[in-house]
């Protein structure tokens, strides 16, 4: 008689956990095509901006010139040898040294300058959004030759920025501008647009205004033709007046339209270089210079600052960033989604 012993049964060892994958894997493994197709643009987005940017960044701590740039200075000898030394001045970083003196004034005009451009950017996207949004409504009424028009309003647009910028000083020349003689055929003196800063800023402006208006209008007509008719039709069947429709329905209709024009005009406005560089070369006596004419003239004019160059730039972009974090909670708080 035999008696079958029991084997015991083998048990198998619980299964590890398995990691779960990164939010970043995860990501690659369901769309890998689109990072593969996103990749040029980043590589050249970090070669072209995002390294010059942090290149500007540490400059800002230093007190690099070009007089003291090169960290040994290398002369040739009389039999040809060339010879170099440590140079005793070159550049060192600095910290804080450049805001301070930036801040304090004793570098530089920075309050004078925010101050003419704060100015600047406030008339110019004023008058760029009241005008564009007064042509946008009357190219959305139905009238004959709509299409000339458009064309024709868009035009300045298309003309690019330096070569308006020279017209327009031409045009405001005290002896052989167009301005002078029809105010001259009028019975009004010649005006020195640029001998006062006032009068100064003012042509600038005015160039200014010619080139952004397209841009507003085409935007804000394109915002318009979103708006449903349906809207217009029942405000006029309830005898709604053009003015309160163009309250109480175009309007909030632009709104989301509005709110994105304004922050890319106040951001191009405040960083627009040529109109004031060419138009009055920030005269009379710099008393019209912005932030981004007086880094240029630190970077590449007499002995090249480049450190304080890049202090302004740095300056300049953590204005434009304080502006739109508060410019987005503002638009939060009216119900906005931004």
């Amino acid at each position: 008689m035999s008696t079958d012993t029991a084997t015991p049964a083998r048990t198998s060892p619980p299964p590890r956990e398995t990691r779960r994958p990164g939010r970043l894997r995860r990501s690659w493994d369901k769309h890998w095509y689109a990072w593969v197709m996103v990749a040029p643009v980043v590589i050249v987005l970090g070669v072209l901006i995002f390294y010059p940017l942090g290149r500007g960044i540490v400059l800002s701590f230093t007190n690099l010139t070009e007089a003291n740039q090169l960290a040994e200075i290398c002369s040739k000898s009389i039999t040809g040898t060339e010879q170099c030394k440590a140079n005793p001045n070159a550049w060192e970083f600095v910290g804080l040294d450049n805001y301070t003196n930036i801040l304090s004034g004793k570098i530089g005009k920075f309050w004078q300058w925010l101050g003419v451009t704060l100015l600047w950017t406030v008339g110019c996207v004023v008058f760029h959004y009241a005008i564009g949004l007064g042509l946008a409504v009357l190219l959305n009424r139905p009238m004959r030759g709509r299409g000339v028009y458009r064309v024709l309003l868009i035009l300045p647009w298309a003309v690019p920025a330096f070569v308006s910028a020279f017209a327009w000083r031409f045009m405001f020349n005290e002896n052989f501008g167009l301005i002078n003689s029809v105010l001259e055929s009028v019975g009004i003196e010649r005006v020195a647009w640029f001998a006062d800063w006032r009068t100064s800023l003012l042509t600038a402006i005015i160039t200014n205004i010619w080139l952004g208006v397209p841009f507003m209008m085409v935007t804000l007509l394109g915002g318009m033709q979103t708006i449903p008719g349906e809207q217009y039709e029942a405000a006029e069947i309830d005898g709604a007046t053009p003015w309160q429709r163009f309250v109480n329905i175009t309007l909030p209709g632009l709104r989301p339209v509005s709110m994105t024009v304004l922050l890319l005009g106040t951001i191009w406005t405040f960083n627009m270089f040529p109109i004031i560089f060419l138009v009055n070369g920030g005269g009379p006596a710099g008393q019209t210079e912005i932030l981004v004419t007086g880094a240029f003239r630190a970077a590449f004019e007499g002995i090249r600052n480049y450190s304080l160059a890049s202090t302004y730039g740095v300056l300049i972009l953590s204005i434009l960033l304080v502006f739109s974090v508060f410019y987005r909670r503002a638009l939060r708080k009216q119900g906005e989604v931004w």
